[in-house]
């Protein structure tokens, strides 16, 4: 018989080790017997509770260090994305906020509970413009618009366009804000452009322009028009068409290459030069006649501003003599830096709501020249013949403080001075300061440095300078919002002398200096965009160089003003300077224009071909430009210069 295999004894598991609460419960109960004696000698269970207690302290510690040495680790890496990244973080960011922005900022949509994932949206049909407008009755700068809005989100009140000079290399930036408010279009929310789900990334756009290897295919992509900038002596000091024959010419030359139209520039010095409120115009009139047989657009600026005060300048035009009369006498309607210096480039904002002029204030000297135009030339805009006018806010056109003026014997890459010494800006200080209830604040920073100065060398601009300090930033905010003001003033009169014309506005691009914490030379300029600072939304909201010293970055300022602008619906376009003109330059507007690689298909809405002297001198090759042009207008294919 055989034997039954006999069952093997099951290994019994082991109890489980109690822990937390669990684990000092037992330990009490395992030092007292079931009679309530203790176990053991006392001396034992006293030592090994001593020591068990010393062990939960000692591990308590351990876990204090390693959570303060992740919250070490947290703060500098929040230091350094709000620094260098100018990443909105709130004060008391956690990891999970740097998670967040980190993927919105690859293009990744983070809701509030943490839902993560890829959000490709629609794109935007926008209405195509050619130019930039302002509609009848809106001011998108109106004298309530800015009112009625923070400084931070003001740009919710209206819907502006830009133009960019976009070919994105060092020499070539120049952008050109252009407002337009709509109210019955979708608010835009004031975000940073680097947070935005709907930014590409800069890396992405920049190693896309840089690329050597370029499909150059623009058959069938967004149809961009290119207008061309006419010659500043078109029209010379006594408002005469100075050589008919070669305008002509000129003119004939650009209908060939189907250019869509051309930029005038319509200078207050010579209009009105020798008496106020006596306006000529003559020497435009033939002009735009001239333009008018050739069926092609016209954007005018109007031009308050000083040109060619420089020893390479072979053209001048001051601001009006009867200007520079009352300025002999009263030199404070000019601006001022530290030393008392002045300059005539631009007539000083704080004298915009004062009748310094001849019983004038300056936005009434602004007004009267562009109402005078608008009524000369009414049968022009009837025919739809001026597209839009540019509205010049301060030297260059642009708007801006004359904080670099080589004049002055600036020289790039300085930081430049601050311009708000004059008697009226002044008052505009004292007044703001004596409101913050801080009157001794009613003064500009004493150690700014000079025009050729580097941020690292003043105290006001270095790493964690006085421009971070409770007066620094009042100061800051009061110098930039009068320029600001300025705008909001103009432009709220240019709507009303030109109803249902599209308004032009030029932001200047000032990129040196951008990648340092205090980006010095924009704040001189009037751009308050430090570290964690959008500077450029209030222009919206209201509407390169080699050297590697100057910490340059005009490919980072291009991408801040082109989402800024684009995130909050505005519709931009783009301006070449006079040295890019090479395919690299040609082949770099071209693919910031209408970026093939953006979902939306933003694009500008035109470009304007600056050029160095007239076509007809052949100093442009006309088969490349003319290649340009299609490219630009979406009608060719190929290598951007044929062979």
């Amino acid at each position: 018989m055989e034997s039954q295999p006999q069952p093997q004894p099951q290994p019994q598991p082991q109890p489980r080790r109690p822990r937390g609460f669990a684990a000092t419960a037992a330990a009490a109960a395992a030092s007292v017997s079931p009679t309530g004696a203790p176990s053991g000698s006392a001396g034992a269970s006293t030592a090994s509770s001593g020591k068990g207690k010393r062990e939960r302290e000692k591990e308590k510690e351990r876990t204090k260090l390693r959570e303060r040495h992740r919250r070490a680790i947290t703060s500098r890496m929040l230091a350094g994305l709000r620094q260098y990244g100018n990443f909105p973080l709130p004060a008391r960011a956690d990891m999970n906020d740097v998670l967040a922005a980190l993927a919105r900022e690859a293009g990744w949509t983070v809701e509030p509970d943490g839902t993560t994932y890829r959000h490709s949206p629609p794109p935007q049909h926008q209405q195509h413009l050619g130019a930039f407008s302002v509609r009848s009755g809106e001011s998108p700068l109106s004298a309530t618009s800015l009112k009625n809005c923070s400084v931070k989100a003001t740009l919710d009140c209206q819907q502006p366009v830009v133009r960019i000079d976009d070919s994105l290399s060092p020499a070539s930036l120049d952008s050109v804000v252009i407002a337009e408010r709509d109210t019955r279009s979708e608010k835009y929310p004031s975000t940073s452009p680097i947070n935005s789900v709907e930014c590409l990334e800069a890396d992405q756009l920049i190693q896309d322009v840089h690329s050597t290897e370029h499909d150059n295919d623009f058959t069938g992509s967004q149809y961009v028009p290119v207008y061309v900038k006419l010659s500043t002596g078109v029209i010379n000091n006594f408002c005469q068409l100075a050589d008919p024959d070669d305008v002509r010419q000129e003119l004939s030359h650009m209908n060939s290459l189907n250019v869509d139209g051309v930029i005038v520039d319509c200078w207050w010095g010579i209009v009105e030069c020798w008496n106020p409120q006596k306006y000529v115009w003559s020497g435009y009139r033939e002009l735009f006649n001239y333009i008018r047989e050739f069926k092609m657009k016209i954007q005018v600026v109007m031009a308050f501003h000083e040109y060619g005060r420089t020893d390479s300048a072979d053209v001048l035009i001051s601001l009006p003599n009867w200007i520079l009369e009352i300025g002999k006498e009263n030199q404070d309607i000019f601006f001022t830096d530290r030393e008392g210096r002045r300059t005539t480039e631009f007539l000083s904002w704080g004298i915009d709501k004062e009748r310094v002029l001849n019983g004038r204030t300056g936005v009434e000297v602004y007004f009267d020249l562009m109402r005078s135009f608008r009524t000369e030339f009414d049968d022009l805009f009837a025919e739809g013949l001026i597209s839009a006018v540019e509205i010049g806010l301060g030297p260059s056109g642009e708007l801006r403080y004359p904080s670099f003026s080589e004049r002055m014997g600036w020289r790039y890459p300085g930081i430049g001075e601050f311009q708000c010494y004059d008697k009226y800006l002044q008052q505009h200080l004292r007044k703001a300061a004596k409101l913050r209830g801080h009157s001794f604040w009613a003064r500009g920073p004493d150690n700014a440095g000079h025009y050729n100065s580097r941020p690292h060398e003043t105290g006001f601009f270095c790493e964690r300078g006085d421009y971070d300090s409770y007066y620094g930033r009042f100061f800051l905010h009061w110098y930039a919002q009068a320029l600001m003001d300025h705008a909001d003033n103009v432009l709220s009169l240019a709507n009303l002398a030109f109803e249902e014309t599209k308004i032009i506005v030029k932001i200047p691009a000032v990129y040196w200096w951008y990648k340092t914490s205090s980006h010095a030379a924009e704040l001189t300029a009037g751009y308050n965009n430090p570290t964690n600072q959008d500077g450029y939304s209030p222009v919206f909201e209201v509407c390169s160089y080699e050297n590697d010293e100057a910490f340059a970055d005009p490919e980072g300022l291009s991408w801040q003003v082109l989402n800024s602008a684009w995130d909050r619906g505005l519709k931009v376009a783009g301006e070449n300077t006079l040295s890019c003109y090479d395919r690299e330059g040609c082949l770099r507007i071209i693919e910031t224009a209408k970026p093939r690689n953006d979902p939306d298909r933003r694009h500008f809405s035109f470009f304007v071909y600056q050029q160095p002297s007239p076509l007809v001198q052949g100093v442009i090759c006309l088969p490349d430009l003319d290649y340009f042009i299609k490219c630009m207008h979406g009608d060719i294919t190929g290598d951007l210069v044929p062979s």
